[in-house]
């Protein structure tokens, strides 16, 4: 596995020789295949940039944009993706990205891309200065700006060059303290303003939970930590077997690494050197600078707040497990796919009653809690599950949301999407983990305490009243908020698993009504998450909408099972249950707002 390193404990000499033979062969073979892939992409990329000029009626490339790779898929039967960002007379454009499909042979097969029109503006000479740029963006959301960079816009009909400032130190931390700030680089105008992170529990549903005087009661699993055998006779550092005891899931076994005789610090080094450290309540904008956590027994935590490690042995559990799951379900390397491990501070700030996914950071960030309704870090398996399973989305399709509001609360079908589908695998985490103390279920935040016993849940979204999340598409899903639209894709994806009507899954009761009324017939959970993964990876790009959604799953079934099979109905039919089909596909997607 790329990016890892382990040491075994001291042996005799002549093992010691043959185990380094050992990997030295192995190191060559790695070293073969990296070699041989990287060719291999390098080709593919080659192909595809080619094959993007050589269509440019279908793909839009212009002659005046360059095409810069962001993520190579070959398929098992040949078949290539090759996901590009794009520039406009060398300045990058937002809103451009696209997929272009090869066959086996680098033979153009078709596009999937973000926006329908060309890229072009009349001058890439912006008016304002970079500096007078950053200003208006810092202003605009009380923060400090961090970076600045020129773009043209073209989420819009009508591109316009714009700077594209990201703003630190804006707004609570626990809605988010990042912004993507766009300022249109001749009116000075802010065109929009978008959370870099996004937290599990929304602006509209905090405010929602103050308003009921709401106190979260979460489900806990405390329990005290057997003790773990130290490797006195290893050579340091080494890879050694912790315990902890967690607030949500009961005693987890954790890899750890020991670093001396009587020292062990949270980091595995078997999935990509995953990693959880302490923020100490500070707002800290990299991972390296939080504190790592040290332990003389490799027994963590005590499944209660008055151990700072009980946070950090649920947010480990979690970042490994959510690893584990991409890595054993779809060979997924790691979030980015480049075999490095998740990262995660625990007590992150002053009262921040929230988990997040921060793509500045590269890491997950969990408060402890607000102390009013949320008295606990939201360190839970399908929470970390979801908000990693955001970065995923970052580094694939990197949906967008239409509009942010001023309250920071996120609207559009594409934002919908990315709040479904990281519920969708948020779950998926929880099913292949399997762990008793926190039983898998079609629920999300299940454990967090919340009157209604859940925050959202698949089968039946509507029942989510909190957030007012709906079952079925209508086109009010252009401009709803984020998590009350992906009830929809969830919707569909549960029906597809699952199937309509009553039944008990492992001890939870489901009863899923489809939008005509019709029976839909399940395929089972693990094809249902290979074909949205797949829709995902391949298929969908920052500006998809549900109707794209329908259109790239069935795509993504007819890749693996062909287009006269059940899979291939079952998605059509899962869609169709949801009231999302080609009849009622919208001839033009919403204009973006700004």
């Amino acid at each position: 596995m790329a990016g890892t390193a382990s040491a075994a404990p001291s042996q005799p000499v002549d093992k010691v020789s043959d185990a380094t033979r050992d990997r030295a062969r192995e190191s060559a073979a790695d070293s073969s295949f990296n070699a041989a892939a990287l060719a291999a992409n390098a080709e593919t990329v080659k192909a595809a940039t080619a094959a993007a000029l050589a269509h440019a009626d279908a793909t839009g490339v212009g002659k005046n944009e360059t095409l810069r790779v962001k993520d190579t898929l070959i398929d098992p039967d040949g078949k290539r993706h090759v996901r590009f960002v794009r520039a406009y007379q060398g300045v990058p454009v937002v809103g451009g990205d696209l997929v272009v499909h090869l066959d086996a042979k680098k033979n153009y097969l078709g596009v999937t891309r973000a926006i329908k029109h060309r890229v072009a503006v009349p001058s890439v000479a912006p008016k304002l200065t970079a500096p007078q740029a950053a200003a208006k963006a810092a202003q605009s959301v009380s923060g400090k700006a961090a970076k600045t960079e020129l773009v043209v816009d073209a989420r819009s009909a009508e591109p316009v060059l714009a700077y594209r400032v990201t703003v630190t130190g804006g707004g609570k931390a626990e809605t988010g303290v990042s912004h993507s700030v766009v300022v249109d680089a001749g009116s000075g105008k802010v065109i929009s303003s978008t959370p870099l992170s996004d937290g599990f529990i929304s602006p509209r549903l905090k405010a929602t939970l103050r308003d009921q005087g709401q106190q979260a009661k979460p489900r806990k699993n405390a329990k005290s930590a057997p003790p773990a055998k130290v490797q006195p006779g290893a050579g340091f550092p080494a890879q050694a077997n912790g315990t902890g005891a967690s607030f949500f899931a009961g005693d987890v076994q954790l890899t750890t690494t020991q670093t001396a005789k009587d020292s062990f610090t949270l980091k595995d080094p078997s999935r990509g050197g995953g990693e959880t450290r302490d923020a100490g309540g500070k707002e800290l904008g990299s991972f390296a600078s939080g504190k790592a956590f040290l332990d003389s027994d490799n027994r963590w935590g005590n499944g209660t707040t008055t151990d700072a490690a009980t946070a950090a042995v649920d947010a480990q559990y979690g970042i490994t497990s959510t690893y584990d799951y991409y890595k054993a379900t779809f060979g997924r390397n790691g979030i980015k796919n480049d075999g490095a491990g998740p990262h995660a501070l625990v007590h992150f700030g002053d009262k921040v009653g929230n988990a997040f996914w921060s793509p500045e950071c590269g890491c997950m960030l969990y408060g402890d809690g607000d102390g009013e309704t949320f008295k606990q870090p939201l360190v839970a398996l399908d929470v970390t599950g979801h908000e990693l399973s955001h970065g995923v989305i970052e580094a694939t399709a990197d949906f967008q949301p239409t509009r942010v509001d001023a309250r920071q609360n996120q609207f559009g079908e594409a934002g919908s999407l990315n709040e479904s589908l990281a519920d969708i695998f948020g779950s998926g985490v929880e099913f292949r983990t399997n762990n008793p103390g926190n039983p898998p279920n079609y629920l999300l935040g299940e454990k967090l305490g919340l009157e209604q016993k859940f925050l959202r849940r698949m089968d039946k979204p509507s029942l989510d009243v909190l957030e007012g999340t709906v079952d079925y598409w209508d086109e009010g899903s252009y401009d709803r908020e984020v998590h009350a639209g992906s009830g929809v894709s969830s919707h569909a994806f549960y029906l597809l698993a699952e199937g309509s009507g009553k039944k008990t899954i492992g001890g939870v009761e489901y009863d899923s009504a489809t939008y005509d009324g019709k029976a839909v017939s399940g395929i089972g959970r693990e094809k249902a998450q290979q074909i949205f993964y797949r829709a995902l990876t391949r298929y969908m790009v920052s500006t998809t909408d549900f109707h794209e959604a329908r259109t790239a799953t069935l795509q993504a079934a007819a890749d693996m099972y062909g287009e006269n099979s059940t899979e291939y109905k079952a998605v059509d039919a899962a869609w169709a249950g949801v009231n999302v089909t080609a009849a009622n596909t919208p001839q033009e997607g919403p204009a973006v707002k700004r």
